[in-house]
Formats: C-alpha cells, structure tokens, sequence
C-alpha cells in the first residue's frame, strides 16, 4: 500500500490478468500508467474497489447495479455508470467522460491491497498496450516490471480473460464480453442492447488490441507450414486451448498460449474455431482484436 500512497505503480493479480495498478485519484499515476503501457488516453481505465460501499463512493448505482454487484461481485464483471459527486477518480482515468468503470475482484491478493489501501484503484492489464493481456506474474514483469515500485506474485490466473463491460446508463448494454456471460447477466436484469452507443466507455475496445507479434488467423482447421496453431478440442498439438472443449479451459489458456507460440517466431498464429456461444463470446472478442477486426 506504501508504493500506492507513494504515487508509484504496482504489478497486482487478480483472478482475470494481472493488472499495473496506481491510485485511481491521482492524475501523475495515472499518467505514469498511461506511460508504461504505451495506451491511448482515450481509453478509459477500470476503478478497482474493496467492496459495494467502496464502489458506492465513485459511481451512482442503481437497483440494476446493485443486482448484478450482488449476483457476480466479488468477481469478473465491470460496470459503468454515472460518477458520484465529488468521485475519487480523476479525469485521466476516465478519459474525461461523466462515467466510471468500476469492479471488484475476487482475487484474495487484490482484494486486501483494495481494503487496506482504502480507495479506488485503477489496474489495467498490466502489458503493453495492444499486447495479449498477462496471466502469470513471470509475464506481467516481462511486459512493464521496470516501470512498478512493487509487484505481488498471485499465481495464474484463474479466470484468464478480462471482465464483462456493462453500461448502465439507458439501455444496459454489454459493451465488453467476458467470463460473466451475456446469458447470466440477461437472467438477472433483461435483455441487453447493442454495444455502439456506449462502446467509447469500455477498455479493451480498439480494433486492434491484445495482439501478439505475428499475424493471427481465425478459424483455421488446416494450418500452413510454418505456422503456430492453438487448437480447440481432441486432438495432440502443442497448444490445445482445450481438448475436451472446455470453454472456461480454453478461456485461462489463451493469453498464456499467444505468447508461448508468439515466441516461436512462427510466420502466423492460426487459431481453430470456438464456438461462439456462452464463454466462446468473450474468447472470439479477443481474437477478433488480436487478429485486426474491428468488433
């Protein structure tokens, strides 16, 4: 907590990627996020909070935000609602708009860094910008360990893949798709609409984003010579996000394989279709960016 106070960054697991964490109130750290990620200051910032109460102080929720807080928090859901007065979260961190992105994760590491600091703070994943999100704390030092005072090792991640966006503003929307799945949202408070109109208030929004180094291909049941191939189901490869299927499975993988078969210098990555239903929603988003599209 000293190095937050402190004003310096600091490497913080929590159960979707690792995170560089710094005080979501202080402008100077959250340039120096900016900074070492190399991100776009017009990409909002995640608020990360001990608790409801916490959130309660920088966000105005509603009886549709307190619903999902109460069904999926502690955990990997983000919501994005309207500041509080006198909100701890500076402009930087919400790329200037009237909302916050707020969440509260369920990693026990991040969690008591949360309560002991006492106020919100912003974490996001913690490579650089546009590179596939760390899961493992060896990957996140490698990505931006030179730019934090401190760094917490909480093992791999459990969930892999970064938390459901909701906006809450009108209509609720799912502007990011994540391991809280479009169905287990739609059960607690209806029907969602379409992404556009709020999508500018989301991280991990950009055409291009968690992008390894070489060219990636969707949807590929054949791969070329000389590609790396991350397959999904039976079969012996060296990286099967899943052989039996098992979307959550394939959901942790991800990031760790992108980067192992990055590393290879393969001349592409091919990936083998996911379904694109419940789990495979949120892990087609991501190759989706990874491979360019605009989604």
């Amino acid at each position: 907590m000293g190095a937050l106070r402190a004003g310096r960054l600091i490497i913080l697991p929590t159960e979707t990627v690792y995170g560089l964490g710094g005080d979501a109130s202080d402008a100077e750290a959250v340039a120096a996020i900016f900074a070492a990620k190399g991100r776009p200051a017009f990409n909002p910032l995640i608020s990360h909070v001990a608790d409801l109460a916490g959130a309660e102080k920088i966000a105005v929720f509603d009886d549709r935000a307190r619903a999902l807080a109460q069904a999926f928090w502690p955990g990997p859901l983000t919501l994005v609602l309207p500041i509080a007065p006198d909100t701890a979260v500076c402009d930087l961190a919400r790329a200037g708009l009237e909302t916050v992105a707020v969440r509260c994760p369920a990693h026990p590491l991040a969690r008591a860094v949360l309560a002991g600091f006492g106020g919100p703070v912003v974490a996001p994943s913690a490579n650089r910008s546009g590179r596939p999100s760390p899961t493992t704390y060896a990957d996140a030092m490698e990505e931006t360990g030179d730019a934090v005072a401190a760094s917490l090792d909480g093992g791999p991640c459990e969930v892999g893949l970064e938390s459901s966006v909701v906006a809450l503003l009108d209509r609720p929307r799912l502007l990011r798709p994540g391991s809280v799945t479009r169905e287990q949202i739609e059960a607690v408070i209806g029907p969602l609409a379409e992404a556009q109109a709020d999508a500018k208030r989301s991280p991990g929004r950009l055409a291009r984003h968690y992008s390894p180094k070489a060219p990636v291909r969707l949807n590929v049941t054949h791969p070329e010579p000389g590609e790396a191939y991350l397959a999904f189901g039976p079969g012996e490869y060296r990286w099967n996000l899943s052989p039996t299927g098992d979307l959550r499975q394939a959901a942790a993988r991800l990031f760790a394989y992108l980067r192992e078969a990055d590393r290879t210098g393969p001349s592409a990555i091919a990936v083998a279709p996911i379904p694109n239903e419940g789990l495979g929603e949120a892990i087609n988003d991501r190759l989706k960016r990874a491979a360019g599209y605009v989604g």
